[in-house]
């Protein structure tokens, strides 16, 4: 019988196994992770990635980890769970082990959402996620692009408990495509990504919803609500990176993002070197609490370049010229100390929307909103529900 210490520790790697699948998918297998086996950790890690059905992972020394290897080894801490977890505890009582495995896939977010395949109007095909009551009032979440879903379940998570809740994730990046060929991948301008949020609310059945926009998800946000104002019945904008022109100014960060996404997108070979560079520096400015997830974009070549395609066409989208027909209730959220996507963006939008509230908090970095213990979800909700922030 396992003990209450080894069932722990198997529900938390389970759990990290579960979040780093998409990282791990991404990548050739086996990923290396750290630390090097010992007492039988290995067939432990190779019970419950096969179970989950994650691709491979080899333990190995700490000095062979490449960046990507060094995100997930930080993300399944191993070295901390190898004391309860031993060859033992798969040995000792199989059944066990795998149900425990099986508790923490039940309560993790692919299976707390229905997942589905929702084919875009060009027929390229995009993972969708809905959560909640289906006939309760509907809200689409468009998340930062190139995101894993499960990067926004704080948000599904929390919202579903009074609202429908639905996302996707961004075209050409997650579902089953030819990675050498192009094979599935479809158009990357604005128009298009709009009509894929129209795609994934005819899909679940939404006739129109509120609309959150987080991070360059406020673009689409913004432009959805222009483009069928009858389906769009208000929105919230969260930290949004918009191109104003001299309207409102950009962080450095901004600057040098678009500027590397607009060399990465010329062509695969531009791709390649901006890759070849920047997974050496990444892993820095990478908070190691939402590595795993927010990495995922970079993790190849091929990915890197169509996320920059996809990307720098919401960076460098026109917002301004599109805000004073956006006449829906809108709530425009940002922090004093974003230095990702500057305030002055948000400051400047919520003053030229017709009927927009802004929020500005003393502090909050700019991916505190993908965290658990976020109190903005409460305005979320609040805002939604009775159109006050």
């Amino acid at each position: 019988m396992l003990s209450l210490e080894t069932r722990r520790a198997v529900a938390e790697l389970a759990k990290a196994v579960q979040d780093v699948g998409p990282l791990a998918h991404a990548l050739v297998p086996p990923l290396h992770v750290a630390p090097a086996d010992r007492r039988g950790l290995q067939q432990v890690l190779d019970r419950v990635t096969k179970r989950l059905r994650v691709p491979s992972m080899r333990l190995t020394n700490r000095k062979n980890l490449t960046p990507f290897d060094r995100v997930v080894s930080a993300r399944l801490a191993l070295e901390r769970l190898a004391g309860p977890l031993t060859a033992s505890a798969v040995d000792e009582d199989t059944d066990a082990f795998d149900a425990t495995v099986d508790s923490a896939l039940a309560l993790d977010f692919d299976s707390f959402c229905e997942r589905a395949t929702v084919h875009a109007a060009d027929g390229t095909v995009l993972p969708g996620y809905a959560a909640g009551d289906p006939g309760a009032r509907g809200v689409v979440l468009a998340s930062a692009c190139g995101m894993p879903a499960r990067l926004a379940e704080v948000w599904m998570r929390r919202l579903a408990v009074h609202h429908r809740v639905v996302t996707w994730e961004s075209r050409g990046l997650f579902a089953d495509t030819d990675m050498d060929t192009g094979a599935g991948y479809g158009a990357t301008d604005v128009t298009t990504q709009v009509g894929d949020l129209f795609s994934v609310m005819d899909h679940f059945g939404l006739r129109e919803a509120h609309v959150i926009g987080l991070c360059g998800g406020a673009v689409l946000a913004v432009r959805a609500a222009g483009a069928q104002p009858e389906r769009v019945t208000s929105l919230s904008l969260w930290h949004g990176d918009f191109e104003l022109g001299e309207h409102a100014p950009k962080t450095s960060h901004q600057r040098n993002l678009q500027a590397f996404m607009a060399m990465a997108a010329e062509n695969r070979v531009s791709a390649s070197s901006v890759h070849a560079v920047l997974r050496q520096s990444m892993l820095g400015a990478v908070p190691p609490d939402l590595a795993h997830l927010v990495l995922y974009p970079y993790a190849t070549p091929e990915l890197l370049f169509r996320y920059c395609q996809l990307n720098g066409a919401l960076m460098g989208a026109d917002v301004a010229s599109q805000l004073p027909r956006v006449t829906q209730p809108a709530l425009v959220v940002t922090s004093e100390d974003d230095d990702t996507a500057h305030p002055d963006g948000s400051r400047y939008v919520a003053a030229a929307l017709p009927d927009a509230r802004l929020v500005v908090a003393d502090s909050g970095d700019h991916l505190a909103l993908f965290r658990s213990g976020n109190s903005m979800l409460d305005l979320a909700a609040r805002f939604i529900t009775q159109g006050e922030p």
